[in-house]
């Protein structure tokens, strides 16, 4: 779902590094399911890769090398995530006015609710 017709960040960048975008109305159209399930793969992989990270780090005898090729993994991967994390802010639904309007962090309830 994509409210006021913004564009959406998708989790990949184009051939140049950039960000790609999406401009839809259709959150099931076929760019958005390829979208969603793109950001599952990504979110999903990041987590392997952080148990495989937890145990390389446990093993006190990882060469080098392999802490080496983790940190560039975990660089990727974090940067996929980051990708994903602003693409689904984006797509929240703007808080509601009345709350913010009073001043006040959240709803307010007279002292009588209180006993």
């Amino acid at each position: 779902m994509t409210p006021h017709n913004e564009l959406r960040l998708l989790p990949w960048s184009g051939p140049d590094g950039k960000p790609c975008f999406l401009s839809t109305d259709d959150a099931n159209g076929h760019l958005s399911r390829l979208a969603d399930n793109t950001e599952a793969i990504q979110l999903d992989l990041a987590a392997e890769l952080l148990d495989y990270a937890s145990a390389l780090l446990d093993d006190s005898e990882a060469a080098p090398e392999e802490v080496r090729t983790l940190a560039t993994d975990l660089t990727e991967v974090l940067r996929d995530t980051l990708r994903v994390a602003e693409s689904r802010g984006h797509r929240l639904l703007p808080p509601c006015p009345d709350i913010h309007a009073s001043g006040t962090d959240g709803p307010t309830l007279p002292a009588a609710a209180f006993g």
